[in-house]
């Protein structure tokens, strides 16, 4: 797969959060977002999936979360209002003057292109990966599973669900008390709404992944979408090729 430089920029949100975001590729702009815990190295760059979707013609652009990777990590509950993850997504639009792009994002990420779709966002494509119906409808749904996990770092049982996503904090660096304030930016989507998401979508969940509910559910409850199941669970399915190279497949079509 060729190599494609990647540019690191930064600009100031919403309410002046500094924010970061990377690059690589030209083309059709797709912004992809990352999931909770992780940050856009470990989600889209580390495993090829950026540089497969970049080979489709694509200019990625993957930010960091608040809360995450190189973007701010405040420590202030005021930081983190709800929605505050959609509405930085619309000020990175803004702020890069994109007007016809394609929008998706893994876990966090998925239900975050969720909420900019049901405030106002209108990318020609949308990606849905690592989410099923119950993560966009209930938000909370895993919420006290991560709170459980920030507030008892260090005491999880050996091998357990609680563990291994310590473990993964650990490998990302992760700043415990910025994330336990992502946590109260969640917001549920009505499956009313969901319905109302009348653009090509493609659904991409590990076939062993019911993290966030059956994304056959959320393929069907969508009105132009098409579900695609790769290798592994949650946690597995990202590090795995067919991933980015099912998103680039539909990106490019």
């Amino acid at each position: 797969m060729a190599e494609y430089p990647i540019e690191k920029h930064v600009f100031a949100s919403f309410d002046g959060v500094e924010l970061a975001w990377q690059e690589m590729g030209a083309g059709r702009p797709v912004i992809l977002i990352h999931g909770y815990f992780s940050d856009a190295d470990t989600n889209w760059i580390r495993y090829g999936h950026a540089a497969a979707v970049a080979a489709k013609g694509c200019r990625v652009i993957m930010p960091d979360l608040r809360g995450h990777g190189a973007s701010a990590k405040p420590h202030d509950p005021a930081s983190y209002p709800p929605d505050a993850l959609a509405r930085d997504g619309h000020a990175l639009v803004a702020h890069l003057g994109l007007q016809d792009y394609d929008l998706g994002g893994y876990s966090l990420g998925a239900r975050t292109t969720a909420r900019m779709l049901a405030t106002g966002a209108t990318p020609r494509r949308i990606v849905f990966s690592g989410m099923g119906l119950e993560g966009l409808t209930m938000a909370e749904r895993r919420a006290g599973h991560f709170r459980h996990i920030l507030t008892n770092l260090g005491k999880h049982e050996r091998g357990s669900p609680a563990w291994l996503a310590e473990a993964f904090l650990k490998t990302t660096g992760g700043d415990p008390v910025a994330l336990l304030g992502v946590i109260d930016t969640f917001v549920s989507t009505l499956p009313d709404v969901v319905a109302g998401f009348d653009r090509p979508a493609i659904v991409v969940n590990g076939v062993d992944d019911d993290d966030n509910g059956s994304a056959a559910a959320l393929a069907a409850h969508l009105p132009d979408a098409t579900l695609v199941e790769v290798p592994g669970n949650h946690m597995s399915a990202v590090v795995k090729p067919e991933l980015g190279q099912a998103i680039a497949t539909f990106l490019a079509g």
